[in-house]
């Protein structure tokens, strides 16, 4: 069984084709950039961009399980998965998908016109922005400035994610299953970072920015109007999934999903 990941050198796409490789898959991982990848030995990296479809039919040869990304942000710009690859997919031969889901859109849709089996993964906030948000402001200040402080987040660690992905795509038994993913606890912003700061041996000082401010520093960001509404009103108003522990991750690997200490101690390097 040969499995294509895309998104293959994400935050997520990391840890799933690592998974993959321990349990002795075939893994095919697709990146824009192949030379750059740096994947784990025996693992088949190709060359597509999924916003050109005419690029993928080569890496789908021969495959029979699916990961997909619907949209990221990288280096590279802005990736927005074309719904294509998911004809093209099913006429190659694939019979199994899961899909990481921002929102549902037209890839999810077409997914679900198909005649795969599909699952559908729907983390809340992944504990891993951390490393894009506070790095910088920790390691030179020792310093975390973020607007709405007591905003509660069951964060889950960006392993549990790739670990229901690499069940489904394995054991089967997750046809048509949309699974929100969390985090095993609830933590608020000021909380997590005390737990960065108990973990790494080093005080942290946490600025609670008024929303006028947090505002300014997303306008400075380039980020549009809309976007930045949409912010404040998770901040104000987040939905109840993304703050409500879910038993996802231990019912569909049979583990517990990993704390946010065991997440900082991980990373305690990027932070010193």
């Amino acid at each position: 069984m040969t499995i294509l990941v895309t998104g293959a050198t994400g935050t997520v796409g990391r840890h799933i084709v690592s998974q993959l490789v321990e349990k002795g898959a075939l893994v095919r991982a697709l990146s824009r950039n192949p030379e750059k990848a740096n994947l784990p030995t025996g693992v088949e990296v190709v060359a597509g961009d999924l916003n050109s479809p005419e690029t993928l039919q080569a890496a789908l040869e021969g495959v029979t399980g699916l990961h997909v990304i619907t949209s990221s942000l990288s280096a590279d710009g802005y990736l927005q998965t074309n719904p294509a690859l998911i004809e093209m997919a099913e006429k190659a031969g694939v019979r199994r998908v899961t899909v990481l889901v921002g929102y549902e859109g037209a890839v999810e849709e077409a997914v679900q016109r198909s005649g795969m089996e599909w699952t559908f993964l729907k983390p809340v906030e992944v504990m891993a922005n951390t490393l894009i948000d506070w790095t910088d402001s920790i390691r030179a200040e020792g310093v975390v400035r973020e607007p709405f402080g007591s905003v509660r987040s069951s964060r889950v660690h960006e392993a549990d994610i790739a670990s229901v992905a690499v069940a489904a795509l394995l054991d089967g038994g997750h046809h048509k299953q949309s699974y929100f993913i969390t985090g095993p606890e609830v933590l608020t912003r000021i909380e997590a970072v005390q737990v960065i700061s108990e973990e790494i041996g080093k005080e942290i000082q946490f600025i609670e920015l008024t929303e006028e401010q947090a505002r300014d520093r997303w306008r400075e960001q380039g980020y549009e109007e809309g976007d930045i509404d949409f912010f404040v009103e998770m901040g104000k108003n987040p939905p109840e999934v993304g703050y409500t522990v879910l038993p996802t991750v231990k019912l569909v690997t049979g583990r517990r999903g990993r704390t946010f200490a065991e997440w900082a101690a991980e990373h305690k390097d990027r932070f010193l």
